[in-house]
């Protein structure tokens, strides 16, 4: 049986989408292959990293990319989750054949204020807080079975 695709999806690709990818691939790679896209592509977040790296998971060569490219390339998921907040999933592409499209809301590390060590706090909260809901989530999907993994190839004509 082959893994179960799933795709992270948050504003910019920059920090949250890119904790649960690492997290997804980290955890669960060998049932899972996580990959994160952006609404738009933005630059990776250096809070991000640090955070990662304390964890010993290592995103700083990761790139950032669009959701709508993974989409126009026929990319096929069966799960889609956002990991922004509810009006930002909103604008998220609908990428036909996910088996299930789920939101998990989590504050954008972008938008943190305060001193580097301040917003560190948050941004640990944050990973931490992903890691945590991947954990229950990889649990139920497998107690539960899942979707089958054979997920036929679409094209859009654009």
């Amino acid at each position: 049986m082959g893994k179960k695709l799933v795709l992270f999806v948050c504003v910019h690709n920059s920090a949250r989408s890119q904790m649960a990818q690492a997290y997804m691939n980290t955890i669960a790679g060998d049932r899972f292959e996580a990959e994160s896209a952006g609404l738009e592509a933005g630059t990776l977040n250096p809070l991000a990293i640090e955070a990662m790296a304390e964890v010993g998971i290592d995103i700083s060569g990761n790139t950032t990319r669009r959701a709508f490219d993974l989409l126009k390339s026929g990319r096929r998921f069966h799960y889609v989750i956002t990991v922004c907040d509810a009006a930002n999933s909103q604008r998220c592409p609908v990428f036909p054949g996910a088996l299930q499209h789920l939101n998990w809301s989590f504050p954008d590390p972008a938008q943190l204020q305060g001193t580097h060590e301040e917003k560190m706090k948050e941004v640990r909260k944050i990973r931490d807080a992903i890691k945590e809901k991947l954990e229950l989530w990889i649990t139920e999907v497998e107690e539960s079975k899942g979707p089958k993994t054979n997920i036929p190839p679409f094209k859009i004509g654009l």
